[in-house]
């Protein structure tokens, strides 16, 4: 199905505001520190946290035209694309980083991508590197023969949805002294923090390396709201090696706090947001009485 008369926001019908949980764990009560999880994991069954918040901004305006958009072999946008393009009626094609994947048996989370209709175009990771310079962005969408499709950007961050996540920090108003957020690409915490009363600041804990995220999010204010916006900071310490890497100290953190908690932590956003919580909680980075909300952006995928 194409065309605006078979979009059908009802579809995309989230859980809103999303519930925040307080758990009492004694690395954070000992210091006096109080932890929420603002649980926008359950916001939507597939377009699960910021992923909703992010697409439901943008894809009204893809009037029935196919999307088009970006992530790596285990992109979290990438499969929320492709269930919001079945839910809605909407064909999605995701380029995918990495052309050596191309003609392999695709996993669990490409398949699941490709189950929800999405096609999938693989390319080589210099290409992906430049997929926003105008030339090789007209290229890619030729190569996949959807000159005139609507773009949304890796990890879906541009003006639309980081407006969409400002309501995010507005759903927080009076509950919390920091709002904590995993980062990949900034867009959430760019929303988050413009959303936030007086008061209050985001916490942004980038999962990739390489320290160049501070003035992306800047950018991403500039252009979502003519400005900065929020009182937010950045810290790098806690990425664990890089994108979806992991080491044995996070595993055993976040398999803990799943058997202390009940909740199952994904890997790759918030198990590192909520080590580096712990982590500055021991090191009296939070003054005694703050209380801090942990944002659970995503569940572990099977």
């Amino acid at each position: 199905m194409t065309g605006t008369d078979t979009f059908d926001p009802a579809a995309l019908a989230p859980r809103l505001p999303s519930p925040s949980q307080e758990v009492v764990d004694g690395r954070f009560e000992r210091h006096g520190v109080r932890l929420l999880l603002k649980r926008d994991d359950l916001i939507h069954p597939e377009l699960v946290g910021n992923k909703w918040r992010k697409l439901a901004p943008n894809l009204p305006a893809a009037g029935g035209r196919a999307v088009v958009t970006f992530g790596g072999a285990y992109s979290n946008h990438l499969r929320a694309t492709a269930a919001a393009g079945r839910l809605l009626g909407l064909p999605t094609v995701g380029v995918v980083r990495g052309q050596e994947l191309a003609g392999l048996p695709l996993n669990p989370s490409l398949a699941r991508c490709a189950a929800d209709g999405m096609r999938l175009h693989f390319v080589d990771r210099p290409t992906y590197r430049r997929k926003t310079e105008p030339g090789t962005l007209a290229a890619l969408l030729r190569a996949v023969d959807a000159e005139d499709a609507f773009v949304v950007p890796e990890g879906g961050s541009n003006a639309e949805a980081v407006r969409g996540c400002r309501a995010l920090g507005e759903e927080l108003a009076g509950q919390a002294d920091v709002a904590a957020v995993a980062c990949g690409t900034g867009g959430t915490l760019a929303g988050l923090a413009a959303g936030l009363p007086r008061g209050s600041r985001a916490l942004g804990i980038p999962v990739l390396r390489g320290g160049f995220l501070e003035g992306d999010i800047r950018r991403l204010q500039d252009r979502a709201f003519g400005g900065p916006r929020g009182a937010w900071s950045l810290d790098d310490r806690f990425h664990h090696g890089g994108y979806a890497r992991t080491s044995p100290g996070l595993e055993a953190f976040a398999a803990d706090f799943e058997a202390r908690h009940g909740l199952g932590v994904e890997r790759v956003y918030v198990a590192k947001m909520l080590y580096a919580l712990s982590a500055l909680a021991q090191e009296g980075a939070f003054p005694r009485g703050t209380t801090v909300a942990a944002v659970v952006t995503g569940r572990p995928f099977p």
